[in-house]
């Protein structure tokens, strides 16, 4: 995430929580040694991080609290009931991409559909471009797959 969001969607990120997750990263220093040390304690196949004290597993409970997000409800969207990725992407972003599998969207995609938004842009077109923006704080930054 190079930027900021954009002033037009601002509200809807207050709406989401999302919007101090926004900022997260920005302007703070990254300890690589300590960064290393969690990598090496972690145990994939418990999904727990093995310390000289105890164990210690991550929670989405524990996200939710650190990051101050919702746990219940809907984050602009409601439940997709389709089998139709094409018609999923679409209701939800209004666009589909060339290559669907199942779920997965590529990060370069959303930032070449979605580059930018205009300051004449709808409701709709805000709402969609909040989804994209999130989407690229989870896929992008919070939870990247970096095996891809």
């Amino acid at each position: 995430m190079s930027s900021t969001p954009s002033p037009l969607i601002e509200n809807y990120m207050k709406e989401t929580s999302f919007r101090h997750v926004a900022n997260i990263g920005r302007g703070c220093k990254l300890d690589s040694k300590l960064i290393s040390a969690f990598i090496e304690s972690w145990i994939p196949e418990m999904h727990t991080f093995h310390l000289p004290c105890d164990e210690c597993s991550i929670t989405l409970e524990d996200v939710q609290l650190q990051l101050g997000l919702s746990m219940d409800g809907f984050v602009l969207t409601e439940s997709a009931q389709s089998a139709d990725w094409g018609a999923i992407y679409y209701n939800f972003l209004g666009a589909i991409p060339d290559n669907i599998y199942e779920g997965w969207i590529k990060m370069s995609w959303l930032r070449d559909i979605f580059s930018e938004l205009g300051n004449d842009s709808t409701k709709v077109e805000r709402i969609r471009y909040v989804r994209v923006y999130i989407l690229e704080i989870i896929g992008g930054y919070l939870m990247p797959n970096l095996s891809r």
